[in-house]
This record gives C-alpha cells, sequence and structure tokens, in this order.
C-alpha cells in the first residue's frame, strides 16, 4: 500500500508563495501518476495539477495554469506543487493523490490513494 503525506501549507498574503511537498512510502510504481487537488469548506474536491511518475507529462487545472508548477524528484519519491501568485480564492485544504498513470488524470474518483491534507490560507 502506498502512503502519501503532505507538507508545506500555510498562512501567506496575497501573490505570496508557497511550495507544497508529497511523499510517497510504500509501495511504489513507476507506473503511478500524482495529482495535487484541493477542497474549499463547501465545495467539491477541485482538481489542480498532476504529473505522471516516470515520463513527466504535466497537466493543469484553468486555475492553476501560469501560477503554480507540478515537479518531482524520482530519487526521493517526492512530488512538489510549487504555487506563485496566491489569491484568497486559492485557501483550501490541499491534497495529494495517486493513480495509475493510463486514463484521465483529471477525475477525482480514479485516484486510489490521498494524503491527509495540507491546509493553504491566503490572506486577502
Amino acid at each position: 500500500q502506498a502512503q502519501l503525506v503532505e507538507s508545506g501549507g500555510g498562512l501567506v498574503q496575497a501573490g505570496g508563495s508557497l511550495r507544497l511537498s508529497c511523499a510517497a512510502s510504500g509501495r511504489t510504481s513507476s507506473s503511478y501518476a500524482v495529482g495535487w487537488f484541493r477542497q474549499a469548506p463547501g465545495n467539491e474536491r477541485e482538481f489542480v495539477a498532476a504529473i505522471t511518475w516516470s515520463v513527466g507529462y504535466i497537466y493543469y487545472a484553468d486555475s492553476a495554469k501560469g501560477r503554480f508548477t507540478i515537479s518531482r524528484a524520482n530519487a526521493e519519491n517526492t512530488v512538489y506543487l510549487q504555487m506563485n501568485s496566491l489569491k484568497p480564492e486559492d485557501t483550501a485544504v490541499y491534497y495529494c493523490a495517486a493513480k495509475r498513470a493510463p486514463g484521465p488524470l483529471k477525475n477525482v474518483s480514479t485516484y486510489d490513494y490521498w494524503g491527509q491534507g495540507t491546509q493553504v490560507t491566503v490572506s486577502s
């Protein structure tokens, strides 16, 4: 069983930056993709970005494109989400998740493993 642990969340002013980390342990496979999702209170969980573990194909939600960067460090089984130009509407709990790489990467229901989440709060 793969386990995912997010870190790096916190409180930041609008326009600031944060880097989130997702560390994987247990069973790992190069066939997996890792995605970042977020969920604000009262809202459904929303796709942010994803990267395939081996090839490195990257997909961004429109809300993240141009501001967020997803990357991976294969040797330490870690995926990062660099978030710049943060806005108050980015406030949410951010989760990383893993799935088998084949198929769409933006659907919450297709991910098998989830981290515990890390809170990101962007103040005005």
